[in-house]
């Protein structure tokens, strides 16, 4: 499969690792360009591009950068995808580091307000994922106890392909609902970080609450 990865740090490196040992062909994009991405693509056989290439027929794109930076990604970088893509938003919304968005302090989900920005739907997961777990947590289908990623999304085509693809990572998932419900696996809630199975993770979203936590309001 194609996939392109927008962000370079913990997340996108270690999904970059990940996906490309799987025979994925990835292409994998920083703010910073692609001259900066040689020792990765040199790890990984991931082709190191721009932002504004990353998506080129891909089939699932990743988006993992700060929320803050979400508005400065090249307007049309998802023009050139695959008919149908799926596109992942790993991302969490720190006012510390983010600043003050006013709509997601108002009630708004972060992955929605992430939608409005780059004008396409999103699948929202492995926001609360340690990134060292996506390369030493992952196990065989069917491995007792294995640990399971919310999942968040409208588009249950595009939310199947992204949970396919934990599964092939080696990750169960929980179908946290649609983008509107994601507020059960923002920052703060019971399943952020949280490492337990399918049963854990099913109950972490039932037991989240709306109010956003005073550590992640600004």
């Amino acid at each position: 499969m194609k996939i392109g990865i927008i962000g370079a740090g913990n997340i996108g490196g270690n999904l970059t690792r990940r996906l490309t040992a799987l025979g994925h062909e990835v292409s994998v994009a920083n703010s910073r360009g692609p001259q900066t991405l040689t020792a990765l693509a040199e790890e990984t056989g991931a082709k190191p591009v721009s932002a504004s290439e990353a998506a080129k027929g891909a089939q699932v794109v990743v988006v993992t950068v700060p929320l803050k930076a979400v508005p400065d990604l090249p307007t049309g970088f998802l023009d050139g995808a695959a008919e149908g893509v799926a596109v992942i938003d790993t991302g969490n919304y720190y006012p510390q580091r983010d600043g003050r968005i006013a709509a997601i302090e108002d009630g708004l989900t972060e992955s929605r307000w992430t939608e409005q920005q780059i004008g396409h739907p999103v699948i929202k997961a492995f926001n609360g994922t340690y990134a060292q777990d996506i390369l030493d947590r992952g196990r065989p289908q069917g491995t007792p106890d294995r640990q399971a990623l919310p999942v968040a999304g409208d588009d249950p085509a595009a939310k199947q392909a992204v949970r396919d693809l934990i599964d092939e990572l080696g990750f169960d998932t929980v179908d946290g609902g649609g983008l509107d419900d994601s507020w059960r696996q923002q920052p703060g809630t019971p399943v952020y970080g949280n490492r337990g199975d399918a049963e854990a993770i099913t109950k972490g979203l039932a037991e989240a609450s709306p109010e956003r936590t005073a550590e992640f309001r600004a």
